[in-house]
C-alpha cells in the first residue's frame, strides 16, 4: 500500500465526495430508459450493477480515508501560543478565531455615538458605544493574523503526516 500526506488526504476526500455524487447521478441515468412498447431496451455501456459496485468501492475508500484522517487529527499536535493542540482542536480554534475577528470587525465599525430617531417625541435619544471601536479594529486585525498563523501551522503539519492509503485509483 502506498502512502499519502494528510494534506493530500484532505484534497482526496473532496475528490471522493465528488466522485460519489457523480456515480449516484450515473446510477440515476442508467437505471431507466425510454423504449417504445414491444421493443427491447438498449443496455448502455455500463450497467446499473457495475456502477453500483464502483460506488460501493469509492464509499469504502471514503470511510477508510475518514478514519485515517480523524485518527491523524487526534493523534498529532501543533504548538500555538505556547499550547500543544491536537490538530482537530487547532482546526476548531482557527474557525473560532475567524468568527471572533469578524465580530470584532463589526464592533469596530460602530459609531461612538449616534442619534436614534423614532424612539421618543421631543426627547433626543442617543445610542452610545460603551467601548472604543478603534480598540476592536486593532483586536480584529490581531485575531485575523492569529487565525492565519494557526491555519498555516495546521497546513504545514498536514504535509508532514503520512497516512497508509493507496490513492492510485484517483490520482
Amino acid at each position: 500500500m502506498s502512502n499519502i500526506t494528510l494534506a493530500e488526504a484532505v484534497k482526496l476526500k473532496s475528490v471522493l465526495t465528488k466522485r460519489i455524487h457523480e456515480l449516484e447521478d450515473e446510477m440515476r441515468r442508467v437505471a431507466f430508459t425510454n423504449v417504445e412498447k414491444g421493443n427491447t431496451p438498449d443496455q448502455g455501456p455500463r450497467s446499473l450493477k457495475i456502477v453500483e459496485i464502483e460506488l460501493d468501492e469509492v464509499r469504502l475508500d471514503s470511510r477508510v480515508l475518514d478514519r485515517l484522517m480523524y485518527r491523524a487529527n487526534i493523534d498529532n499536535e501543533i504548538e500555538f501560543q505556547g499550547q500543544q493542540l491536537a490538530i482537530v482542536e487547532a482546526i476548531e480554534l482557527a474557525i473560532q478565531l475567524r468568527a471572533k475577528a469578524r465580530f470584532y470587525k463589526e464592533l469596530s465599525m460602530a459609531e461612538k455615538e449616534e442619534i436614534q430617531y423614532g424612539y421618543s417625541e421631543g426627547t433626543v435619544v442617543y445610542r452610545v458605544a460603551l467601548f472604543d471601536p478603534e480598540d476592536y479594529r486593532v483586536k480584529s486585525l490581531q485575531t485575523e493574523k492569529d487565525a492565519h498563523k494557526l491555519s498555516n501551522s495546521i497546513n504545514a503539519k498536514n504535509y508532514s503526516i503520512v497516512l497508509k492509503f493507496d490513492d492510485t485509483k484517483y490520482f
